[in-house]
């Protein structure tokens, strides 16, 4: 009659298929149809129709949509149009109708056909680790730093966003930013300003940016706009102006300090001695013309102004765009509480990064199919050597479920973490092998539990080793340290109990 399997066999399974249900998810990433929405500006129509980052297009009036170039084919049939066309994006959860005669301003992706997140290693993108300028931060303080470093980013409309608090050995407090997508001189652009906003009359501050003295900030169409370009010595410059709400008290001081200036006629027009100057970190932005009308006036909605230049008019036009959506910002989030000084900052290709997995997964498969091949000469053994690379294949599918569960982001370091997995489980399955085959009195239940207590030993040493790597490097290192001890902990609590039942009923 033949032995029901162990309970440690079904473990295994039960396992397994848990971690392909995470890896894959239900229904099947790789069986969903559409695009994904990766990208999308706040001000934009489909926008304000209720689109958002995540969601999954699934058809254009109708026309169904499979993946990304059934999308871009579609819209490309479209347009440019001479005359406003309706569109109907239709999602999983909704409809959004726009009118339009330009291509919409909406970044897409095709839906990846597994859940597991790519690290800025594999996927591109920039890398910094930043710290303040002059200042010794501590737990509290660090935190702080990247719930405001957060949100000012995320009102910048990032994807794939990650900002973390990190320390070394030392106990030296850092923030790590990781941007996909961007470039190192944008990273740098986007945290080397501490973005202190005001906004001053004479040397008097009537307001500041953040929610203490700004209540709303207009980012629509109707309140946000680019007003002109013209043509100047330097090539081209374009104006913009978005209106702001100022909180009561804001209101209270503007009226109290205009009150006390006087009026200048102007052939422009009335308007009263002193400018509102725009300060940004420190230097003049831009100096906005008070109207008589205004003088001791308690007023909530104020026009902020500027301007952007460049070689060409479109060119103007952008940098006008950029320095308003970035001016709105700072006006929205407030300063950061510290000047930052960047560390450390880094760049990786995603070219590169695919290559490198291409070749990690030839490598990985050739030296398993070789290290299966040495243990069947060595041991005679085919049931053996299948057993091994069963083991092996299971505790990469379980760390990688894993990772996908917790939403950890696989890097080249985790990829590292994996293969010295790989090393250990093959070693330790080494020992049980060799001790199952060896010539003592023992019984063959003795020898695997002999076996089990070296392997025991040798795991608790090397997590003991590894967990100084979660801080060392300050925190850099931690994707090898976390993907190794989740993979050799999966090894002894998992996978290496179901590969000594395995060795058990081949030698009975």
């Amino acid at each position: 009659m033949k032995k029901p399997l162990s309970w440690k066999i079904w473990l295994l399974i039960i396992f397994l298929i848990l971690s392909l249900l995470a890896i894959f998810g239900m229904p099947p990433a790789f069986l969903q149809k559409g695009v994904i929405v990766s990208s999308l500006e706040q001000d934009s129509l489909l926008y304000s129709q209720g689109m958002r980052q995540g969601q999954i297009i699934l058809s254009i009036n109708d026309n169904p949509i499979s993946d990304l170039d059934e999308y871009h084919a579609i819209l490309s049939s479209m347009f440019p149009s001479e005359e406003n066309l309706k569109l109907t994006f239709k999602t999983k959860s909704e409809e959004d109708i726009i009118l339009t005669n330009q291509t919409p301003d909406i970044i897409v992706e095709g839906i990846p056909g597994t859940r597991i997140k790519l690290g800025l290693d594999l996927a591109g993108g920039s890398r910094a680790l930043v710290k303040a300028e002059n200042k010794t931060l501590n737990a509290k303080e660090i935190n702080d730093l990247v719930a405001i470093t957060s949100n000012r980013l995320n009102e910048f409309g990032l994807t794939d966003l990650k900002v973390l608090p990190v320390s070394d050995l030392s106990g030296d407090h850092f923030m790590l930013i990781e941007i996909a997508g961007a470039t190192p001189k944008d990273l740098k652009k986007l945290i080397s300003e501490q973005g202190k906003f005001e906004a001053k009359i004479g040397e008097d501050v009537v307001f500041i940016g953040g929610n203490r003295d700004v209540a709303s900030v207009g980012r629509d169409a109707q309140n946000s706009r680019i007003e002109g370009c013209d043509r100047v010595e330097e090539g081209y410059v374009c104006r913009f102006s978005f209106s702001i709400t100022l909180s009561g008290d804001a209101a209270k001081k503007h009226a109290e300090l205009t009150d006390a200036l006087s009026v200048n006629a102007t052939p422009q027009g009335n308007y009263l001695s002193e400018k509102l100057d725009l300060y940004l970190d420190e230097k003049l932005v831009s100096s906005l013309l008070i109207s008589e009308g205004l003088k001791g006036r308690l007023t909530t909605q104020i026009a902020i102004s500027g301007s952007g230049t460049g070689a060409t008019e479109e060119e103007a036009y952008i940098n006008a765009k950029e320095e308003m959506k970035k001016l709105q910002t700072i006006l929205i989030t407030g300063s950061l509480p510290y000047k930052l000084e960047i560390v450390k900052l880094d760049t990786i290709s995603p070219i590169l990064g695919d290559n490198f997995v291409n070749s990690i997964l030839f490598a990985g498969l050739a030296a398993l199919l070789a290290v299966a091949i040495i243990v069947f000469v060595r041991y005679r053994n085919i049931k053996a050597a299948a057993a091994l690379l069963v083991t092996v294949l299971s505790e990469i599918i379980i760390i990688l479920g894993i990772a996908s569960l917790i939403d950890w982001n696989l890097d080249l370091l985790s990829i590292a973490g994996i293969l010295a997995t790989i090393g250990t489980g093959i070693d330790q399955q080494i020992i049980i092998l060799d001790e199952s085959k060896e010539s003592t009195i023992m019984s063959l239940k003795q020898k695997l539990k002999r076996a089990f207590s070296i392997i025991l030993g040798a795991y608790f040493t090397v997590v003991v080793a590894l967990i100084p790597l979660l801080w060392a490097g300050a925190g850099l290192l931690k994707g090898f340290a976390i993907t190794t001890i989740i993979g050799i902990t999966v090894g002894v609590l998992i996978t290496r109990p179901a590969f000594t039942e395995m060795v058990k009923r081949f030698g009975e």
